[in-house]
C-alpha cells in the first residue's frame, strides 16, 4: 500500500501547492487542506499547517458521538485520516427544488441544536460541507474553524439556501417547527444588520486579493484584486474596492458607457461601492465548456463586443 505522508501541502501565493507522489487521488480542496480519496469508505485531509490540524482534530474528538460527525481511524501532525463519504452534497441535492423538505429542515435543525449543546462556537455549515447519504441521513465535515469563528446563527447556512431561492421556504418551516429559534436568529439579525455600505472590504496589497470578514452575512459572489461582489437582493449586487482609486477608475468606465447593451446598470455609487444590475447566468468560459463549439451567433456577439469598446477608446487587448 502506498504511503500518503508522502503527500505534501504547503501554501502558495495564491492557492495551495500540492506534491503528490501517490495515485491517491485529489477530491476536495480548500483553504486549510487538501483531500484524499485512500479506499471506498476512507479519505485523508492533509493539512499546510499542523496547527489547523489540530484544531480540526480537536473538533472531531469533541463531536465524536455525535451521528452526523465523520468517523476519524487515524490522526498526525498534519493529517486527518476519516470516512469517505460518496454522496451527494446538500447543495447538489437541493439542486432544482422549489422548497426544501421538512425531513431535512427537521435533520438540520437536528444538527444546529446538538452543535450548541457540544458547546461548538460555530453553529453553521455551509451546504457544500453537509452530505446526504443512505435515507437521506446527513453527514457534515470541515470542523477546523469549530471552536474559532462565532457563529451563534448559521449564518454560512442561511446563506447557501438564501443564493439557491430556498432561505424563505427553510425559515417558514424553522418558523412552525422551532418558533424560539426562528426568534433568536431573527434577533440576532436585528442586532446585527449591516448595511452594504458599511461591509469593510481590505486591500490585500501588490498582486494580492482583497480580505473580507467571513462572518458577514451578506451573501459574497466574487473577490479578486481591486473588491468583492456582493448580492444585495435578487436583481442588484454590490461591488466594494479595498482603494477608492479602484472605486473611481470603474465607476468612470461603468458610467460612461451606460447606453451600452454589454454594460451592467449601475444603480448607486459611493467612495467606495457601485450598486449596479445583477446579471443572472453563467460567465462565457462556464457557458463555452458546456458546448461542443464555439456557435456562429456567440462569435458575432463576441466581436461586436470587442469592435465596440476598441471603437468608444477601451484598451482590448
Amino acid at each position: 500500500m502506498e504511503n500518503f505522508r508522502t503527500i505534501t501541502v504547503t501554501k502558495g501565493e495564491k492557492s495551495l501547492e500540492i506534491h503528490n507522489p501517490t495515485t491517491y487521488s485529489l477530491i476536495g480542496m480548500g483553504a486549510q487542506g487538501a483531500v484524499f480519496k485512500l479506499s471506498e469508505d476512507k479519505c485523508v485531509k492533509i493539512y499546510s499547517d499542523p496547527v489547523q490540524a489540530k484544531m480540526e482534530e480537536k473538533a472531531l474528538k469533541a463531536g465524536k458521538d455525535l451521528p452526523f460527525m465523520p468517523l476519524v481511524y487515524e490522526t498526525g501532525p498534519n493529517y486527518i485520516v476519516m470516512e469517505y463519504f460518496n454522496a451527494p452534497t446538500l447543495k447538489e441535492y437541493l439542486r432544482n427544488c422549489t422548497y426544501i423538505p421538512d425531513s431535512i429542515v427537521k435533520k438540520l435543525l437536528y444538527i444546529l441544536r446538538e452543535l450548541k449543546q457540544a458547546k461548538f462556537t460555530m453553529i453553521d455549515a455551509p451546504l457544500r460541507h453537509i452530505f446526504v447519504v443512505g435515507n437521506e441521513e446527513l453527514k457534515v465535515i470541515d470542523h477546523v474553524n469549530s471552536f474559532k469563528r462565532m457563529h451563534p446563527v448559521p449564518l454560512k447556512l442561511l446563506r447557501d439556501l438564501k443564493i439557491i431561492l430556498l432561505k424563505d421556504s427553510f425559515l417558514a418551516q424553522v418558523k412552525k417547527l422551532e418558533p424560539d429559534t426562528f426568534n433568536e436568529w431573527e434577533d440576532y439579525f436585528n442586532q446585527n444588520s449591516l448595511d452594504f455600505r458599511n461591509i469593510p472590504v481590505l486591500s490585500g496589497g501588490s498582486g494580492k486579493g482583497v480580505k473580507v470578514d467571513s462572518a458577514i452575512t451578506q451573501t459574497l459572489i466574487g473577490k479578486g484584486h481591486q473588491g468583492a461582489v456582493y448580492r444585495v437582493s435578487e436583481d442588484t449586487c454590490v461591488k466594494l474596492y479595498g482603494k477608492t482609486e479602484h472605486a473611481n477608475q470603474e465607476k468612470m468606465v461603468l458610467l460612461s458607457s451606460q447606453d451600452l447593451p454589454f454594460i451592467p446598470k449601475v444603480i448607486e455609487t459611493g467612495p467606495n461601492y457601485i450598486l449596479m444590475e445583477y446579471l443572472l447566468g453563467p460567465d462565457l468560459n462556464t457557458f463555452l465548456k458546456k458546448q461542443s463549439a464555439l456557435s456562429e451567433d456567440i462569435t458575432k456577439r463576441l466581436l461586436y463586443i470587442l469592435k465596440t469598446m476598441e471603437k468608444i477608446g477601451f484598451q482590448t487587448n
